[in-house]
């Protein structure tokens, strides 16, 4: 049976203001890590959002006279970090909301779908990745859908057919983001799409924001005030779905919504406040912002948030009891485990209140986790240090 996973996101873009680098990473408590994004064109060829950060920036260790043609970047980074510890699953991850414009066109033409599915596996092939991560949102209608499987169809074929070439005995991993609004999965043959992916990770926040009427919890576990975004709303649909339950992945939000001047949770607002980055928005590593704000779990809805009586402010979260809920929630319906949207926003693992840190700690420990090796022989690579595996 299939081990838990746990699952990180990290963005190229958290080396700039968050300064936050592979090495600020805690290996020992994940088993993959999702580096987002790269982009597609309108071809089907993918390439890289942030070419500096992602290959060309050098670290401290790399040497600027190297002879030929070598990988640096985040990509580097991420490579050497799975050389050191074996458990340790790195892929890539195409597209988000960001950069999801052109899957639609380029999958609904077999020519330019062969396009991308040979594109994603010459990413396998150059950048000592163990997998694809597509994070398309989202299909617009039944037929993107329908499209969206051939595309992971495909891919399983290529990637299989690479593993073959190079004699490589462990498969490589397709896994995919996916929705938790009905709206957007229904559109999506679920049963017949979790055939070609090894996993899939349900994106499981955002219900709730600066787009509602009034205040919501933005996680939920569980149903609440007759809103129909839960947690346990879109498992169950997924599962009904034929979905097995060992390819579902919950994702935890590592940030929380703000709501200004507002009563509460149900209630109206106005405002959502500047955000640590961007408006609305806050790093869970600034939660709860300050000593007058009191951080509130509700049993029922398995959720979380903070509140100031005299700001009036409240901000939706998941607190290290939220984790411990849903960890309590995967293992009573055996599903496989819990992803991260994104590292830099958590507090070092060192303090007991970092996310991670309490999702490794509900699971006991590696032992208990995914552990399968990664790949470490890539032949093809156009990189010369990625061909001698860095040595």
């Amino acid at each position: 049976m299939d081990k838990p996973k746990i699952v990180g996101y990290f963005t190229a873009w958290s080396i700039y203001a968050r300064s936050f680098n592979v090495s600020d990473i805690d290996a020992t408590k994940l088993t993959h890590i999702n580096y987002a994004f790269y982009n597609l064109d309108t071809n089907g060829k993918v390439f890289s959002g942030d070419s500096w950060a992602d290959t060309d920036k050098h670290f401290e260790g790399d040497s600027w006279n190297e002879e030929g043609n070598n990988l640096y970047g985040n990509l580097k980074q991420l490579a050497l970090l799975k050389k050191k510890y074996r458990h340790l699953k790195i892929l890539i991850s195409i597209g988000g909301w960001s950069w999801s414009t052109n899957f639609g066109s380029v999958t609904a033409n077999p020519v330019t779908r062969k396009n991308l599915v040979e594109s994603l596996v010459k990413l396998v092939k150059d950048y000592y990745i163990d997998g694809i991560d597509i994070d398309w949102e989202y299909p617009k209608t039944p037929q993107e859908g329908e499209n969206y499987v051939k595309l992971v169809r495909e891919l399983r074929i290529a990637l299989d057919n690479y593993a073959n070439e190079i004699r490589e005995r462990i498969p490589f991993l397709i896994t995919a983001a996916m929705p938790c609004g009905p709206d957007n999965y229904n559109k999506i043959p679920l049963e017949e799409f979790s055939k070609y992916v090894n996993y899939l990770n349900l994106m499981a926040y955002d219900f709730s924001g600066s787009w509602s009427e009034i205040v919501g919890h933005q996680s939920n576990l569980y149903d609440f005030l007759g809103i129909p975004l839960s947690v346990d709303k879109a498992v169950t649909d997924y599962l009904n779905s034929r979905v097995p339950h060992n390819k579902i992945v919950i994702g935890i939000p590592m940030y929380g919504r703000a709501f200004e001047n507002t009563e509460g949770i149900g209630a109206k607002f106005n405002g959502i406040g500047p955000g640590s980055f961007e408006p609305g928005i806050y790093d869970y590593k600034a939660l709860p912002r300050d000593e007058n704000t009191k951080e509130i779990y509700i049993d029922k809805l398995g959720a979380s948030f903070s509140y100031n009586p005299t700001t009036k402010e409240l901000i939706t979260y998941d607190s290290p009891q939220v984790i411990k809920e849903k960890i309590k929630y995967i293992k009573k319906k055996k599903l496989n485990g819990v992803m991260f949207w994104e590292l830099s926003n958590d507090l070092s693992t060192n303090n007991t209140r970092s996310l991670l840190f309490n999702a490794f700690d509900a699971f006991d420990s590696l032992e208990h986790l995914d552990d399968s090796l990664n790949h470490l022989d890539y032949p093809l690579s156009i990189y010369d240090n990625v061909k001698n595996q860095f040595n």
